[in-house]
């Protein structure tokens, strides 16, 4: 962190003060070498490795430039445009503290969940606009927001936004923002088409680099663990299985969801997090991680960028991504902020090559041993486990008999369903969260819907 106080590159000190509650007091270099800029109301392109502090970077120009101004129904003053829903409530969680000290109006839109809420928010005006592009365009296409009162854009975690196709929506976006207000680029790379962004957008851009495309946190170790097919599942097992918090990716949404789900039945309690899961499961999941409900999170590549949790202790790449972006963004949720932190590969065999040049492209040098399940390798990363945590039972009811119900109520209205398993969402048997958690027992017991699945319709009802 810079000796430089945030006062001295001109923050005010209302917002000043507002740090300093949240134990914020020194700048990180992407702060300090960005702020002087943007509190200017300069173009500005800044580039730093996930974790560097781009956030507050943009959050307190944003806040400081707006105060004072008038809001007006259905606009936004200012845009943040980022790649995910998970992103964007962490943004949110870093202007909203910041905005209502200057007694501004902060909200999000995302795909994934109703838009009523969204709609309203909007049809009162808002300060500062946090949006995904896919949902954003179908509200402005419903006439529910208007850009063109936009004083501040910024794009955040640019280069992702154009691993995921959404440059030309981007694009779109910004052609409806007035073209004389502030912009500001933040991003870890410029290929993939963001330098276009960068050439057709921001007008004579400072351009403040604190990290090169590709570089090593200091405080990041490097593994790769080279293990037989046999052995994989248990060596996955022993690495989640420890005291600190623990971030495990796979490649598909249902070795996600799996593993999430055997870990658990294991004595592991471990929620997971990818595409195919509501938002509100979603958020519970995180927020279950982050208040460390749970150690342990199975998450996919979708969802690398939207994790933004302090203390994560271990990676662990249970499938090599295909990629040496991929790579960092992944391991980048670890060894944040100054912190320490452990990343390691699971290789078989024949991705042993690879992995190999997924490494050389990263610029790292990871440390490769052949292991077995007990390695003296993962207790020296992982310590002792932690204590084994009873899954959540499934009680098995008995199937209900033949005739005894067809559903009605004694009004002949429905008749209320009543279960003993735990209700979806809940908090249970150690997990700390549900909705796609692996601790959930199902709606209706496995005895129940087998036993139903082999009796005929007329079985299930009863006449009148």
């Amino acid at each position: 962190m810079s000796s430089t106080t945030f006062a001295d590159l001109g923050v005010p000190q209302p917002l000043v003060a507002a740090l300093t509650k949240q134990g914020i007091e020194a700048p990180f270099p992407i702060q300090a070498a960005t702020l002087p800029d943007t509190l200017a109301g300069k173009d500005v392109l800044g580039r730093g490795r996930t974790g560097s502090g781009k956030t507050l970077a943009f959050s307190l120009p944003l806040v400081a430039r707006l105060a004072g101004g008038v809001r007006r129904p259905k606009q936004a003053r200012a845009l943040v445009l980022v790649p995910t829903r998970e992103l964007a409530n962490q943004v949110l969680a870093v202007v909203e503290p910041l905005a209502k000290t200057a007694g501004l109006t902060a909200t999000t839109v995302f795909g994934g969940v109703g838009q009523n809420p969204q709609v309203k928010a909007l049809a009162r005006g808002v300060d500062i606009l946090i949006a995904c592009p896919g949902r954003l365009e179908d509200l402005i296409g419903q006439r529910h927001c208007d850009l063109s009162a936009v004083e501040i854009t910024i794009l955040d975690e640019a280069d992702h936004m154009a691993d995921l196709g959404f440059l030309p929506a981007v694009k779109r976006l910004l052609d409806r923002t007035p073209k004389v207000g502030q912009r500001m680029l933040f991003s870890a790379t410029l290929d993939n088409g963001v330098d276009v962004l960068v050439k057709r957008y921001l007008d004579h851009p400072v351009t403040h680099s604190v990290d090169p495309a590709v570089s090593q946190v200091s405080t990041m170790t490097h593994h790769v663990f080279s293990v037989s097919l046999a052995d994989k599942a248990k060596v996955v097992h022993e690495l989640a299985a420890g005291m600190d918090r623990c971030l495990l990716f796979m490649r598909t949404k249902h070795t996600a969801k799996k593993l999430a789900k055997q870990l658990t039945a294991a004595g592991i309690p471990a929620v997971e997090l990818h595409g195919n899961l509501s938002q509100g499961a979603r958020e519970r999941n995180l927020e279950a991680f982050t208040q460390g409900d749970t150690r342990v999170l199975v998450a996919t590549d979708i969802a690398a960028r939207g994790i933004h949790v302090d203390d994560v202790a271990l990676v662990v790449h249970v499938d090599p991504p295909t990629e040496h972006k991929a790579y960092m963004h992944r391991s980048g949720r670890t060894a944040r902020a100054g912190a320490g932190g452990a990343v390691v590969t699971i290789a078989l065999p024949e991705q042993a090559r690879d992995v190999r040049q997924l490494a050389k492209q990263a610029g790292i040098r990871p440390s490769t041993v052949t292991i077995q399940p007990g390695a003296p390798e993962i207790e020296a990363l992982v310590g002792p486990a932690a204590p084994y945590v009873e899954p959540p039972a499934i009680v098995d009811t008995p199937a209900r008999p033949s005739g005894t119900s067809n559903g009605r109520g004694r009004n002949g209205g429905p008749k209320k369903a009543t279960s003993s398993a735990p209700k979806r969402g809940g908090r249970g048997g150690g997990s700390g969260s549900g909705g796609g958690g692996g601790a959930q027992a199902p709606a209706r017991t496995r005895a129940e819907l087998a036993a139903r699945a082999g009796q005929p319709p007329s079985a299930r009802r009863r006449s009148r």
